[in-house]
């Protein structure tokens, strides 16, 4: 069941449109905020789409302000769908106490642990009721989806791929937590949201989740841009661990290290048009 949308913007780019929106969500129980662009070539039929996830602090505006991508959405005829990184009112007591835990760090699961477990839906309010949602309202073909994400949004993408298989047809990310069970970030956002039993975390772990394969899940290959200037790859990242378990199940992987590029926008912008052709690639076909 689905909730009709509420427009917030509603901006012309690049010969598309650009809108904000938001809905009352029942997987959440709270209004979600999420945004949609849609390239020139959907006024004339169903297009693809990117679900991108984003990082820490964001929101539903980050990746469409910073990314660059609607330039070259607009050129390949791909829709992007771009959803809040958490609930927002359900005042919980000190869920905005932490940059890295509750308000915008939704981690894209779904909480098992009270408080967070009413509300913290994020993995079931975005493929249950986010996506037929968009679906349904406008001319996006859900059947050529793909994932996309940056760091915490990174490890969502890989892990959703990875726990629904079939739903996306090709995966990238920038900065992605790679092995969250065995890193500060990780750690805290799994006790928090799922307790401390560690089995469960592991269904969360893109690199666990990959190891665990008894194929290659997407034989046409993932993409990973990383920065080697990002203060967060040695401790919090761990891309090392996903390229040892693509390794071992025969999973094609470009893992590209780039020398002086940081965490942010800068890095993800100057790299965009190599994912945005990674996806139009594998969604085309």
């Amino acid at each position: 069941m689905t909730s009709p949308m509420q427009t917030l913007s509603e901006h012309r780019c690049f010969g598309g449109v650009q809108r904000f929106l938001s809905h009352d969500a029942h997987e959440i129980g709270l209004p979600m905020r999420f945004s949609v662009f849609l390239p020139p070539q959907a006024e004339h039929g169903k297009v693809p789409a990117l679900l991108y996830l984003a990082g820490l602090t964001c929101t539903e505006e980050t990746f469409m302000i910073k990314a660059g991508a609607q330039r070259l959405a607009a050129e390949l005829g791909i829709a992007l769908i771009a959803p809040d990184t958490s609930p927002r009112g359900a005042r919980i007591p000190g869920e905005g106490d932490s940059w890295d835990f509750g308000l915008a760090a939704g981690f894209y699961l779904d909480a098992t642990q009270p408080p967070w477990a009413s509300h913290y839906r994020m993995e079931s309010w975005l493929l249950h009721e986010l996506l037929p949602l968009v679906g349904d309202a406008f001319p996006v073909d859900l059947t050529r989806l793909g994932i996309f994400g940056h760091s915490m949004g990174g490890h969502g993408a890989l892990t959703l791929a990875l726990r629904h298989p079939g739903m996306f047809k090709s995966v990238s990310a920038f900065a992605p937590i790679c092995a969250p069970s065995e890193c500060p970030w990780g750690h805290k956002a799994f006790t928090g949201y799922l307790g401390p039993d560690r089995a469960e975390w592991l269904q969360h772990d893109a690199s666990a989740l990959m190891r665990g394969q008894a194929a290659a899940p997407y034989p046409q290959g993932i993409l990973v841009d990383q920065g080697l200037a990002d203060s967060f790859l040695e401790v919090q990242l761990l891309p090392h661990r996903l390229e040892a378990a693509c390794a071992a199940i025969g999973q094609p992987l470009t893992l590209r290290r780039h020398a002086g590029y940081d965490h942010g926008y800068y890095f993800i912008s100057t790299f965009m048009a190599d994912h945005m052709a990674h996806h139009h690639r594998q969604l085309a076909g």
